[in-house]
């Protein structure tokens, strides 16, 4: 027996365990062929996602806590959040038979494209690409273009469609009780939705598939929960400051809620072809939301150095397209980075599209290593 018969064995006994609704290995849709590899397809997508550069750079940006600068290394940072939202989302693939490998390779690529800094920072980047003429700027639209035409030095992962849809529709911040999966996307939905967003034009995008649909809701189960522990941890919150309201339903802690939570979906999604909270449940998630938003993304204390990072961003953009106007091959943004890309890739985009890659690339370390580079002088002193 050959490698592709044990494969075909293998593939077929894990498709014939799996949910009506869930999505079969041999449905997988992939733009170049991996017949010769012994792995099922959603694997290959999984173990490209996870040896790449972008993935392992997450594990230095911030995720909710700018962290640059923080001696503390308990706050979670981008890959420990993407690690929780692959475990939360294995758990609750497992109780509904859904395909495990596809659901871990989208949770690990989902957030590939955020910026330094979080959410901050993709705004502060977004500004400057709006700037510049080169349209909005969005996590997962750039994650989606990390997998696609970024990574590999610009070669690209060749992803399967279902992988990349799932990474592309996982918006967390979008709060929904009940999520039914797309099934007839095409490539030309994402390209629309893509023009879209960058053009400013808020364009809504569902997952095709069951696994897509529990990434997005296993993205706020893994961030609801630890942003209030660490908000704690670090004195912007009481643990009695959350709403009875809510701690009575979800719990006050991160496992009772993750429980909470994990428990519900299961109930509600089993042996159906969508994924749902209870009304109850969803209500409370929607009110703890709310108090996350006002009590801990927009506490002062947490945003003190905001106007810092956002002048950081101006000041980045501008001195690498100088930089690229005129040629200086000593700038980082060469040494660093285009010099280890292939022609394609330096021929094909403009020099404001080059900056945005190289500053979403970055971690929160490098991204104040580089500005305290450009601004403070190194004075060479001759004897």
């Amino acid at each position: 027996m050959n490698y592709q018969e044990i494969k075909e064995n293998i593939l077929n006994s894990i498709d014939e365990n799996l949910s009506p609704y869930a999505t079969k290995n041999s449905d997988a849709v992939r733009k170049r062929s991996s017949k010769d590899d012994i792995r099922l397809p959603f694997s290959i997508d999984r173990d490209r996602i996870i040896y790449s550069g972008a993935y392992r750079r997450s594990a230095g940006k911030t995720q909710v806590y700018y962290f640059s600068s923080l001696t503390d290394e308990q706050i979670t940072n981008r890959i420990v959040h993407t690690q929780y939202v692959s475990q939360i989302a294995r758990t609750i693939g497992r109780s509904l038979s859904l395909n495990l490998d596809l659901i871990e390779a989208a949770a690990l690529g989902h957030d590939l494209g955020h910026t330094p800094f979080g959410h901050d920072g993709e705004m502060f980047l977004s500004n400057e690409c709006e700037k510049h003429g080169i349209g909005k700027f969005h996590h997962n639209i750039h994650s989606l273009y990390i997998v696609d035409n970024f990574s590999y030095k610009g070669k690209g992962m060749n992803l399967t469609f279902q992988t990349r849809d799932a990474i592309i529709s996982h918006d967390g911040e979008i709060h929904q009780n009940k999520l039914k999966p797309h099934i007839n996307k095409t490539e030309k939905d994402i390209e629309s939705y893509i023009t879209s967003m960058k053009n400013s034009k808020y364009a809504k995008i569902a997952p095709m598939t069951m696994e897509g649909c529990v990434i997005r809701l296993s993205d706020t189960i893994a961030y609801i929960g630890t942003d209030i522990e660490d908000a704690i941890h670090l004195n912007l919150i009481k643990r009695n400051d959350i709403p009875k309201s809510v701690t009575d339903i979800l719990g006050n802690n991160n496992g009772r809620i993750i429980d909470t939570l994990v428990k519900d979906i299961t109930m509600n999604s089993y042996d159906k072809p969508y994924i749902a909270f209870s009304s109850e449940i969803g209500n409370a998630l929607k009110e703890l939301k709310a108090f996350n938003y006002e009590n801990i993304y927009g506490n002062e204390k947490l945003k003190r150095d905001r106007k810092k990072i956002e002048k950081g961003f101006e000041i980045l953009f501008e001195t690498y397209l100088e930089d690229l106007a005129t040629q200086n091959k000593d700038s980082d943004i060469f040494k660093h980075f285009l010099n280890s890309k292939k022609s394609e890739y330096k021929d094909s985009i403009s020099d404001a599209e080059k900056v945005k890659d190289f500053i979403a690339s970055m971690t929160d370390r490098y991204f104040k290593f580089q500005l305290e580079k450009i601004m403070i002088p190194m004075v060479k002193i001759i004897l």
